[in-house]
């Protein structure tokens, strides 16, 4: 990929991270299109996506003397084609993530970069749906990700040397550092963060101790950034519980299945801060 400041990227997906990863690379200079089936979601990805350019700014995360890239939004995968890099970043589902790589794969030209952003879906699973593995890895951005520098790269059995050149070079452009990793369910981030949330969530539920004592402790005594509790909003816990039941399917450790607790948020509709309320409420809906 060039270094030009005419690069356009697609990213496939209007939801949190694929919002979070455009402002990643608009507050770079690289241009973005951006794609959703919904109209209405890519109206407010858009307003929310300058939210996001804004606090990056103002928390120094974008190089100040870098324009911001042009963002474009539109309904038609096929508008993807043009792109010198592809990323998905559509929900924590392997079903619906197969689906969306096979019709990626017939719309990208031979020699484009398709990166799946993942929490932990096996990046060989992902490859029987597309028509060039060797073309396709793993990046797992973490959220915010225009904030949090570190990316965990997940190289396929069958990723290429040229691919995994070309995401490496465009991840550096994007002032991230990376960490490549083998493949494997859950990868390294997920594997050992997911189930001490749900650990953490055990413990609430058996009266142990609260959310709040428990993200306390988690920061005050190992130095957690916000603990494992309050991570879980802002991951989602539906992202989460997904995320689990899929660690456990794939390894066939049934200690891995979403808790209790956590299922009886999911299904009242509390998802952490994307719904105003998970384990904390924050009185507020975010777009």
């Amino acid at each position: 990929m060039a270094s030009s400041a005419s690069d356009t990227i697609a990213v496939v997906g209007a939801g949190v991270m694929g919002r979070n990863i455009t402002a990643l690379a608009l507050g770079h200079g690289v241009d973005v299109v951006l794609v959703d089936v919904s109209g209405e979601v890519l109206e407010s990805a858009r307003a929310e996506i300058a939210q996001l350019l804004r606090h990056g700014q103002f928390m120094g995360a974008f190089p100040a003397s870098q324009a911001t890239g042009t963002l474009t939004t539109t309904l038609s995968s096929g508008d993807v084609a043009d792109a010198d890099v592809v990323i998905e970043a559509i929900t924590e589902d392997a079903a619906l993530k197969a689906r969306a790589m096979a019709e990626l794969s017939g719309t990208v030209p031979a020699g484009i970069p398709l990166i799946t952003n993942t929490s932990g879906i096996p990046i060989a699973e992902l490859a029987k749906s597309v028509q060039r593995p060797a073309e396709l890895a793993g990046v797992h951005f973490m959220n915010p990700s225009y904030l949090i520098e570190m990316v965990e790269v997940v190289r396929g059995p069958q990723t290429g040397e040229d691919a995994m050149a070309a995401i490496l070079s465009l991840l550096e452009r994007l002032g991230r550092k990376t960490v490549v990793v083998r493949d494997a369910p859950g990868f390294v981030t997920s594997r050992l963060l997911h189930p001490m949330i749900n650990e953490a969530a055990r413990i609430v539920a058996e009266g142990t101790a609260s959310v709040e004592d428990v993200d306390q402790l988690m920061h005050g005594c190992l130095g957690h950034p916000t603990g494992p509790l309050r991570t879980a909003d802002l991951i989602g816990l539906d992202n989460l519980a997904d995320a689990l039941r899929l660690l456990a399917e794939r390894t066939g450790n049934s200690t891995f299945e979403p808790c209790e607790l956590l299922m009886e948020k999911v299904r009242a509709g509390d998802l952490g801060r994307k719904t105003g309320r998970g384990f904390y409420d924050y009185g507020e809906v975010l777009s």
